[in-house]
């Protein structure tokens, strides 16, 4: 079922989750006990994250050293399947185009079209590791627009192979991320938002942020979106708050601000038990005012939280 339909048939706010795939090495197992207590909530669907293989140098037995591909979290197509088998849910995997080439990336969507996966969240993806700018893979995408592009072409059933005949289309929902305080490359908040509206543009179903912690920032961009012609529905990413340290990391890995009232309770904070309870209040509060303004979904960041997350939707 698209996320679209989810939307359009609800009778008020859903809740979604979003889960990081095993560490390669790890069952799957483990990620069933981050999503049993989430499973409670009866979700509308799970997102599942993708990672980029990273390249790592290894020595090699006469000294010198050798580039090797890692994936570090394999599996999201599988995991995606293994999910809706397991909890009757619908899943969303993310499809990214660092990595992948068009082929590639083809390959993998009639995988998730042959699996019964209805949605995807096409993103750009962020640079390899070590790397300071974002370099696509020989043949790949640069642009989430023209991973977005790939995805519509297909549920169009245009193929790579331009002579195909009789081809079969895909179905799939698309969804694309948005900022609610920019993206970091982007010059400023009005291009941003004409990038934002040319995928809209191209074919994407709705819109789904990055986290934020201060509601107004929300507000503001629907309004803004609004006001720019995008009508799709732009779905709230909320993300826990737990440790002492995300104080720095969160503003310099995502380019958020946290509110000055939210640090400067934290920083009270002697443990980071502390800083839980106050995360958890916080996006308690954030997720009830969200509610009361009728947005379509609530959207949750778990990322190893699902109990702390479980536990405000509850409240919820």
């Amino acid at each position: 079922m698209k996320i679209t339909d989810h939307i359009e048939q609800a009778k008020g706010t859903l809740v979604s989750f979003e889960i990081l795939p095993p560490l390669k090495g790890k069952g799957i197992q483990s990620l069933y006990q981050q999503l049993d207590p989430l499973m409670e909530h009866k979700p509308a669907y799970i997102n599942v994250t993708y990672h980029r293989s990273e390249h790592v140098f290894k020595k090699t037995a006469d000294g010198n050293f050798q580039k090797v591909v890692v994936r570090k979290r394999p599996g999201t197509e599988s995991i995606c399947a293994s999910i809706m088998n397991k909890y009757n849910v619908d899943t969303v995997p993310h499809l990214i185009c660092g990595g992948f080439d068009i082929n590639e990336t083809e390959d993998a969507l009639i995988n998730l079209n042959y699996l019964g996966i209805d949605n995807v969240l096409v993103l750009r993806g962020d640079a390899a590791k070590n790397e300071a700018n974002f370099d696509p893979e020989p043949g790949g995408h640069r642009y989430a627009i023209d991973l977005l592009k790939q995805v519509v072409n297909l549920n169009a059933g245009l193929y790579l192979e331009e002579d195909l005949k009789n081809t079969s289309k895909t179905k799939f929902c698309i969804g694309v991320a948005g900022y609610p305080e920019k993206h970091f490359e982007a010059p400023n908040m009005e291009s941003d938002l004409q990038y934002l509206k040319q995928k809209i543009d191209a074919g994407a179903d709705y819109i789904v942020t990055q986290m934020f912690f201060d509601n107004a920032k929300y507000f503001a961009f629907v309004k803004a979106c609004r006001d720019l012609g995008i009508t799709v529905p732009i779905i709230p990413g909320l993300k826990p708050i737990y440790s002492i340290k995300q104080l720095t990391v969160l503003p310099k890995i995502f380019h958020i601000d946290l509110p000055t009232a939210l640090s400067n309770e934290i920083n009270k904070c002697k443990t980071d038990l502390e800083v839980e309870e106050i995360g958890e209040a916080w996006l308690l509060a954030q997720s009830q005012e969200l509610k009361k303004a009728g947005v379509p979904v609530l959207h949750y960041y778990t990322l190893g939280r699902p109990h702390m997350v479980s536990r405000v939707v509850a409240k919820l």
